[in-house]
Formats: C-alpha cells, structure tokens, sequence
C-alpha cells in the first residue's frame, strides 16, 4: 500500500470515529444534554411572569396544577392559552396532600394530610385532576408531580396503580442518570430554593459532562411562595440556555420522558 493509500485509509477511520465519538456525546434529541423546566402549585406568578419570559425565550415549561387551586378555576382560559402554546399542564394531584407526620410538615392541615387518606382516595383524586386538565387542554398524555414528593401512602406506592395514567412521574430527589437508568415513575428533579443563575447554570453543566438531563424544580419565581428564586436570575438562566440551544435540548417533562421511554 502506497503512502497516498494509507494516508486515506488514516482519514476514513478517523472521520468513523470522530462521528462517532459526536453521536455519543449527543444522546438527548441530537443534542449534548437535556433541561425541563418545571413549575408546581399554580401560581398567578407563571401565568403573569414566567410563562410570558419562557415565550420571549421560546422556551416551554412544565406546569403542574393544584386541582382545586383558585388560580385554576379563576385563570382556566389563561392555562388553556399556555396549553395551546406549548406548555404541558401536568397534574399535581387535586388538594395536593402531604404526609404531615414528617419532620417539617407543620404547614400540613388535616384536610390534606396524606397519612390520613387512604390509597383508594388518593388514586381517585388524582384521576380527577386528569379529567379537569383534560377538560382545559384536550390532551391524552401528560406526566405527574409527588406533592411535597411524598411516594407513599402507609407504605404503598400509590403511583403504582397509575402507571397507565401518565407517561412519567416527577420527584424530589436529584442526580445525573443516563436515559438507561432513569426510573419514569420517580424521575430526578432539582429543587430550586433561593439559588442563582450561577448555580443554576452549574447544574445544567453537570449534566452535560454527565452527558445526562436535569429537571429544575420551581415554585415561587419572583414572589408568591415560600419556596422562591429571583425573578432576574430566571431569565439569566433562560439566556444561557439560549445561547446553547445548539448543544441543550430544553422541552416539557411530558417530551423528555417519551424520549426517554424509547431509550430504554
């Protein structure tokens, strides 16, 4: 074989695995990485503040609804509109039980304590929440959040009996999985708590390196819960994210996961 020969040959295989090497390190939709941004407990702040900085971004978000939050009766054909454009209204249960015998719980009221009801009760409620968001947005599919990520009711996993109900459930815990390995009933999640863009940004790097996807955890976002980050640090997120829409995959829970089933 001649030098002109070899030095071909040499570049053939080295454009294999240069491909290569480029199709692993792209396992999220083509793309580096994936992000969902999600949104619990129906907040006038998401409709008024959020879901109006995602758009400017083109950006959509995962919402997850209280059934029987006055922010949803009051606000329906808003959420409709969001629907419409994108968003996933995902289902938070109906009075968003929490287990009040748990340390910290005190905010717990006897009407929503999760040790008080039984599976039966809880499974219903949840249905219902699906039957309302239907109603609002006419979708068949969409994925579940755990109230305070509580996974039990006296010791049964009550999504268990629900599996068929949704494509996938949100938690509380957080990690960086391949999609192999991401359990669909229980999928990571990043709660936010006062925390920066930097650290935000941080997360989504880490995720990348893991060649893996994180879930942001969101509640208040520039006021109206407890559980709250800076208005202006959102949208610092939102900008780095934009900046490498080549590189991160940012979609709805509902989205990655379905993404993430054909992975599996």
């Amino acid at each position: 074989m001649n030098l002109k020969n070899t030095l071909l040959l040499l570049l053939f295989f080295l454009a294999i695995t240069t491909g290569t090497a480029q199709k692993e390190i792209r396992k999220w939709n083509g793309k580096k990485c994936g992000v969902v941004l999600t949104y619990d407990d129906a907040l006038n702040i998401h409709l008024d503040k959020v879901i109006p900085m995602l758009d400017s971004f083109n950006f959509k978000g995962t919402f997850y609804l209280i059934g029987a939050s006055p922010v949803v009766a009051n606000r329906i054909d808003e959420w409709r509109a969001a629907s419409k454009e994108g968003h996933e209204l995902g289902n938070h249960s109906l009075n968003h039980p929490c287990d009040g015998t748990l340390p910290g719980r005190g905010f717990v009221t006897s009407e929503n304590d999760l040790s008080k009801y039984s599976v039966a009760r809880t499974i219903n409620e949840v249905r219902t929440t699906n039957t309302l968001l239907k109603a609002i947005d006419g979708k068949e599919e969409r994925t579940f959040a755990y109230p305070c990520g509580d996974l039990t009711v006296h010791d049964t996993l009550y999504y268990s009996y629900l599996k068929n109900d949704f494509v996938a459930a949100r938690g509380v815990e957080s990690n960086y999985l391949p999609a192999k390995e991401v359990d669909l009933s229980n999928v990571n999640a990043f709660v936010q708590i006062g925390t920066t863009a930097a650290q935000m940004i941080a997360q989504v790097e880490a995720a990348e390196k893991a060649q893996s996807f994180t879930v942001f955890l969101f509640h208040g976002v520039g006021g109206e819960h407890a559980l709250n980050i800076d208005l202006e640090e959102h949208r610092k997120l939102l900008q780095y994210l934009s900046k490498r829409k080549k590189d991160i995959w940012v979609a709805p829970m509902v989205e990655v996961a379905k993404y993430i089933k054909t992975q599996q």
